[in-house]
């Protein structure tokens, strides 16, 4: 059976996504293999074994094209309201927050926040099938 391990984002400047994902969800840098080309990056947490993977084009000065094929990385939180203020409070932009109910029930709460490269993250309140 499959596991998955980590998930892959093409970003310009190193520091500025990894100070973004240590403030944004206390991602930490876990590896970083330099090559002559590239770099990879890999952030990660106590919460889950998944990593996020940061590839830096050494060389490349323009923004990446998001194309419409893009969606989001998922994270769940255990207080989704609380780490939305806090995101606000050290200078980050988190979309408002959404109740999302299917056949009269809570199906997920949550809010979007965007990346230095435009990456889109959804936060969810863990609840149901969103631990």
């Amino acid at each position: 059976m499959a596991k998955s391990i980590h998930s892959m984002i093409r970003v310009l400047d190193e520091r500025r996504s990894v100070d973004f994902y240590e403030t944004a969800f206390d991602l930490h840098v876990a590896d970083r293999l330099d090559f002559d080309t590239f770099t990879l990056i890999y952030m990660s947490n106590a919460e889950s074994d998944f990593e996020l993977e940061l590839t830096v084009n050494k060389g490349r000065s323009d923004a990446y094209a998001l194309g419409d094929g893009y969606g989001h990385l998922a994270v769940s939180v255990a207080d989704l309201a609380a780490d939305h203020a806090r995101l606000e409070a050290v200078g980050l932009t988190p979309g408002k927050i959404v109740d999302f109910n299917r056949d009269g029930s809570l199906l997920a709460r949550f809010f979007f926040i965007t990346d230095p490269d435009g990456y889109k993250i959804e936060v969810l309140q863990r609840h149901g099938r969103y631990k």
